[in-house]
């Protein structure tokens, strides 16, 4: 066991693509290839003057030895073994353009035009893109509500079960492990109650790639038995934006269909910079993530305490287990701001103009802050600094207005997501929406959950939710008319 160990921290001491681009950026020549810049004699000086010259040094690409991403070999090969090494997996792709094109990719591999999955309601509308690319039919499962708190969990093993039972033709299960706030559901059971109908199990781990290297943390998905996961390296790890990572487990799943579907979707183009960054992460957290991530949960643990003892304010506890909260992520921190008569949104506006503190998600109800390996003792005490000032500063908002909240309830799909995406559509003004079927994917962002989706039934909750979300300041993505006044439907 020792040696396994030892030659584990040996091998995962390499960086491949990192290596491969030092050397390459040290030898100029008469470059004729892209990047236009030429190794950034071309760059704009406004440019240089925001990131420096060096980087473009290292913007490079497909040169022999880094390995083509469509066909690894060399740097990129070596470095998607060590991923795969490092996170538990069989087999590991790097991801550029984040994890939308890993979420689509992992879809289209296993459904094809329709074929059923069973998804939350609760997914990220890449999930969506993914069933209109596919042609793939979602069977939706409702995630367990927690009203108090106006937050979706996960749904449960029991609710797959049925829906399982109800449709035998379901070609795969997808699941959100963790939620944006770090809620985690049975997956154990989950997993085990999808291999009993022999299908995969495919997990949006999006916000979960660091489970992996903690014990104090959930269990990684793949550890605990999904056939697929998807994981945005860099939005808790070292990675830079856009860089992710899609590992498989077992043979429920064809790796060649993963290639080829990814074919589909990832750039011809890849940024090695990206894909450099996804190396350095994995040696990061292979050699040092037990002890980073120590740090990282203390620094949650001071402020979830400091925090919980601010009155006005509730911090998320997993205080016991409940239908569809199995776990939490310690160092995912959400905080309830209603008793303080304001809404997360212009507690938000608040924090990030008045206190330097920016939330990663504001809500109605609520702020989730991600707390990461990047974060300071002085990022800690200027967040409870801050919350301690929001009651005195919010006093004058305080209205103790009702905040409706949007459990995700599916209305009626009468049309697959691709045909509703492909089909003719006519604009008609708000109140003559209701009841027709919308041809547009509309959610607020982030987190990306669609409220209204391309086939659904447009529903008066789903229009009263969107312009209350506008109208307190939040952003509302994918309509055809910003101000909400009109809607595009299916004709």
């Amino acid at each position: 066991m020792k040696f396994s160990k030892d030659a584990f921290f040996q091998s995962q001491r390499i960086t491949p693509l990192i290596e491969a681009l030092s050397i390459l950026k040290n030898q100029p020549d008469a470059a004729f290839y892209t990047p236009g810049h030429k190794r950034g004699q071309g760059i704009a000086e406004s440019l240089t003057s925001l990131v420096g010259a060096a980087v473009f040094q290292a913007d490079l690409p497909e040169l022999p030895g880094l390995g083509n991403l469509f066909a690894p070999d060399g740097a990129i090969q070596q470095s998607q073994i060590l991923a795969a090494e490092a996170f538990g997996a069989d087999q590991t792709w790097f991801l550029v353009n984040g994890s939308t094109c890993g979420i689509i990719a992992a879809i289209v591999a296993t459904c094809g035009s329709g074929d059923k999955i069973i998804v939350p309601r609760n997914i990220h509308q890449s999930v969506i893109t993914g069933l209109i690319v596919s042609g793939a039919v979602p069977i939706f499962l409702n995630p367990e509500y927690d009203p108090t708190w106006d937050l979706a969990y996960s749904f449960t093993p029991e609710a797959l079960e049925g829906a399982l039972k109800q449709h035998s033709d379901v070609k795969a299960v997808l699941l959100v492990y963790p939620t944006y706030h770090g809620v985690c559901g049975d997956i154990q059971a989950i997993a085990s109650v999808t291999h009993r109908y022999n299908i995969p199990l495919l997990v949006d781990e999006a916000h979960g790639g660091h489970f992996r290297f903690h014990d104090g943390l959930p269990p990684s998905a793949l550890s605990v038995g999904a056939d697929l996961t998807v994981q945005s390296t860099h939005k808790v790890l070292g990675a830079m934006t856009q860089a992710s990572m899609l590992h498989i487990k077992g043979d429920r799943i064809a790796p060649q269909r993963i290639s080829q579907a990814l074919q589909l979707v990832q750039s011809t183009s890849p940024n090695y910079l990206l894909l450099a960054s996804l190396d350095g992460a994995r040696q990061q957290m292979a050699l040092q993530g037990k002890e980073l991530l120590n740090e990282t949960i203390k620094l949650a643990e001071i402020a979830r305490n400091e925090l919980s003892q601010i009155e006005g304010l509730g911090v998320l506890q997993l205080e016991q287990t409940r239908p569809g909260f199995e776990d939490l992520d310690v160092t995912r921190l959400t905080v309830n701001v209603t008793s303080l008569g304001i809404t997360g949104l212009e507690a938000d506006e608040i924090l990030q103009t008045k206190l330097g503190v920016t939330a990663e998600l504001p809500m109605l109800s609520h702020l989730a802050f991600i707390i990461s390996i990047g974060n300071t003792k002085n990022d800690i005490k200027q967040l409870i600094k801050a919350f301690k000032s929001l009651k005195v500063l919010s006093s004058p908002l305080r209205l103790m207005r009702a905040v409706e909240s949007h459990p995700l309830i599916p209305s009626p799909l009468k049309f697959s997501p691709r045909d509703a995406f492909f089909a003719p559509t006519e604009s008609v003004e708000i109140e003559q929406s209701i009841g027709r079927i919308s041809g547009e994917l509309i959610c607020p962002y982030p987190p990306g959950i669609p409220v209204l989706m391309p086939g659904e039934i447009i529903t008066s909750e789903a229009i009263q939710y969107l312009i209350k979300i506008q109208k307190l300041g939040g952003m509302i993505t994918g309509c055809s008319d910003q101000s909400l006044q009109t809607f595009k439907v299916i004709k």
